[in-house]
């Protein structure tokens, strides 16, 4: 079994889930929204379906998609740290702005643009 970040590794997945995001799609609304031809989205989303990215429930003629956030865990649990390294030094870079700019002084810089 592919990990997530082979799942998502390849693009086209990554467009679909990026879809999902806002609402679950049908097969011929992705294809029209990517530009993807109807097989490759298929395909696509039997791998996502079968990895557990998202599932999928019937609507008369059509096979509606929507994203399971569960698998993505494993990808948001190995960024955690990232998160955290980034976090540190952006609250550097904060501290050490304040010191040369106190914080009211670059509010008025900012209203003055």
């Amino acid at each position: 079994m592919e990990s997530a970040f082979e799942i998502i590794a390849e693009p086209n997945r990554r467009a679909i889930l990026g879809l999902l995001i806002g609402s679950e799609q049908s097969v011929g609304e992705i294809e029209r929204r990517l530009g993807m031809p109807q097989p490759t989205v298929s395909k696509h989303l039997r791998v996502l379906r079968e990895a557990g990215f998202v599932e999928s429930t019937v609507d008369a003629q059509r096979r509606l998609y929507r994203l399971k956030p569960g698998p993505l865990q494993e990808v948001d649990d190995w960024l955690a740290p990232f998160r955290r390294f980034w976090s540190a030094h952006v609250d550097a870079l904060e501290r050490h702005l304040d010191r040369i700019h106190p914080p009211t002084t670059r509010r008025k810089t900012r209203k003055s643009r």
